[in-house]
């Protein structure tokens, strides 16, 4: 289960705004608490990172390559942070992960998911992939 402050929240909706018709995409910083077999996650940060899909592409695929990634990781750990998942928009669609985000998702991470209908956010989910990597549960 994943919390996000409103500042979050307002954060990833400009981004996805300010991206459209592309997809945005990015990382969730915070921290992560497991309580028995469960894990809460706590946003405090958001680091927005360039879509490195083709061009032509971008508009409903994003791809976070491995320098960003690697980046990002450190960027945490310099904070004293975790990387608690992923946020990207889904431009003129639903805040529902498709079968493409499933098959490049992980589990344990949340996918913040935003939808952006016209250039305006709309509804904003996140989602959990289970660790058999079959479906995801929703968190928001």
């Amino acid at each position: 289960m994943i919390t996000l402050p409103e500042e979050i929240n307002l954060a990833i909706r400009a981004e996805g705004e300010r991206t459209y018709p592309n997809e945005c995409c990015g990382f969730i910083f915070g921290k992560s608490e497991e309580r028995g077999e469960d894990t809460y996650r706590s946003a405090t940060e958001i680091l927005p990172i360039d879509n490195a899909r083709e061009a032509e592409e971008r508009h409903h695929r994003f791809v976070i390559g491995p320098d960003d990634f690697m980046a990002a990781e450190r960027e945490a750990r310099k904070k004293g942070l975790d990387v608690l998942g992923f946020y990207h928009s889904h431009p003129n669609w639903f805040s529902r992960p498709s079968d493409y985000d499933r098959e490049h998702a992980l589990p344990f991470y949340s996918y913040v998911i935003l939808s952006v209908e016209r250039g305006r956010a709309a509804e904003l989910t996140s989602w959990e992939l289970t660790s058999d990597r079959e479906l995801f549960v929703q968190e928001l």
